[in-house]
């Protein structure tokens, strides 16, 4: 790191890194993971520039946790609408907070095809049970208009 940079700048640059190659909650665990690390040296003793030092460049340890998840078979791909609006909240949320209270699923492709179907399923059974419950009556009603309009038409 030729330049010297804050806390706040190593946390952006991991953020916006991690965002290409994460999903939004890996991104935000391991944010979190580093913004307390380095908060919990420097309360050792060590300094701030000290401890970003020793992490290194945050893209290079950016790449390393992702190509790490890659071969853990952990990653579902890149969250391209991770943008830099998110890296602050998540920044002044965890400056005023201490932690966020919000959290997000993500979950594979193949689960949310599976969780559609099953609810198309249910409401396809849902409105068949209901023409079948209100057929009767409908075809009824139908017969009796079908009959009074006969005999109106008859008696003209």
């Amino acid at each position: 790191m030729g330049v010297k940079m804050d806390r706040r700048e190593f946390i952006e640059k991991l953020q916006r890194t991690l965002a290409g190659g994460l999903d939004s909650v890996q991104v935000a665990e391991n944010v979190r993971y580093y913004q307390e690390y380095i908060e919990s040296e420097i309360q050792k003793g060590n300094t701030e520039g000290a401890v970003l030092s020793q992490l290194g460049d945050p893209r290079l340890l950016a790449k390393s946790i992702i190509e790490a998840n890659k071969h853990a078979g952990a990653s579902y791909g890149s969250n391209q609408e991770y943008d830099e609006e998110v890296t602050e909240d998540v920044i002044t949320e965890d400056k005023k907070f201490g932690r966020g209270y919000g959290r997000s699923i993500m979950l594979p492709g193949w689960l949310v095809m599976v969780i559609m179907t099953v609810l198309v399923v249910i409401v396809i059974g849902f409105v068949t049970s209901l023409i079948s419950i209100f057929a009767p009556v409908i075809i009824v009603g139908l017969i009796v208009l079908l009959i009074v309009k006969i005999f109106q038409g008859s008696s003209k």
